[in-house]
């Protein structure tokens, strides 16, 4: 008995047509026919009743189509679990990452190095970029995994994600700066900002609270590392939009955070392709990250090693 003798068994029961079985199989109907016979001599019963213009399952056919559909679910299941085990030998691995999000409290080189010395043969490739960018890779299947910075906008069905903190936007000024606790919208963009590149995160949620009160953003200074930002606003060079910082460390940093009104709130998300099937290493990398993000929920710390 052979396991595609079972398969053609079970697609002429499910057709009840050998025609139709021979056309799904890619078969010819004289050789489907040989096979099925072949068979039923080594069952030594009839499985399919042909007395009849739709072939039907006799008794005994009846009782041997679930224990065959089994056997190929059994097979097709082992096969899945060898080539999840080739993947976890062979794949490879591609991460994206805002930039200044790697530090000693998100620790994304750790997660990679603990996951490379478990699976020495993948390949981990690692890109900061832009969230926007990042999330159009991951929709392009570009990137299998990434750590993004956005509004708390949906982003589709395309990008699936997990939050791993939500953080109201504030301004970060020099602590001899003439300001009071609190900022409007409209008097910051009077004074020269720095802030993120376009397509970051929290360049998004400020340009989208200016668009939305008629309003246009000078950015002066532009960094993609973050603790740069609270380096230049440190010397008096402008209003940093950054995640809070608690006082005392603003304090040690150089820096005054002001609550700015109306709020804005950024989200530090982790995002994958939901409309893709993800690699076997994927999946195990996307599985460590998704623990390690537990421990990752102080927005404070991406501002912490100015």
């Amino acid at each position: 008995m052979e396991l595609r003798q079972l398969r053609y068994f079970v697609t002429v029961a499910e057709e009840a047509n050998f025609t139709r079985a021979a056309a799904r199989l890619h078969l010819t109907q004289p050789g489907l026919s040989s096979q099925i016979r072949q068979l039923e001599r080594e069952l030594g019963q009839p499985l399919l009743d042909r007395s009849t213009r739709a072939v039907r399952l006799t008794p005994i056919g009846a009782v041997v189509l679930p224990h065959a559909r089994a056997a190929l679910a059994a097979t097709e299941q082992i096969t899945h679990t060898v080539d999840e085990f080739t993947g976890l030998l062979r794949g490879r691995v591609r991460v994206g990452l805002i930039s200044g999000a790697a530090n000693d409290e998100i620790d994304i080189a750790q997660v990679l190095a603990d996951y490379h010395r478990d699976h020495p043969q993948i390949a981990i490739s690692l890109t900061e970029d832009t969230s926007e960018r990042m999330i159009a890779a991951l929709r392009h299947g570009e990137l299998d995994i990434a750590l993004l910075s956005i509004s708390s906008a949906d982003l589709g069905p395309a990008v699936a994600t997990e939050i791993v903190f939500d953080s109201t936007i504030v301004a970060a000024v020099a602590l001899d700066a003439d300001f009071g606790d609190r900022i409007g919208l409209a008097e910051l963009c009077e004074h020269p900002l720095i802030c993120l590149p376009p397509g970051s995160g929290i360049r998004g949620v400020l340009e989208t609270a200016c668009a939305a009160a008629g309003l246009t953003p000078d950015v002066a200074f532009e960094a993609a590392a973050p603790p740069l930002l609270i380096r230049l606003a440190r010397h008096g060079l402008g209003v940093a939009i950054v995640p809070p910082l608690a006082g005392a460390d603003a304090t040690e940093l150089g820096v005054r955070m002001l609550d700015i009104d109306p709020p804005m709130t950024g989200r530090l998300v982790l995002g994958w392709n939901n409309e893709r099937t993800l690699s076997p290493a994927a999946k195990v990398l996307l599985g460590q990250l998704r623990i390690a993000v537990g421990g990752w929920k102080d927005p404070a710390t991406m501002f912490r090693h100015p």
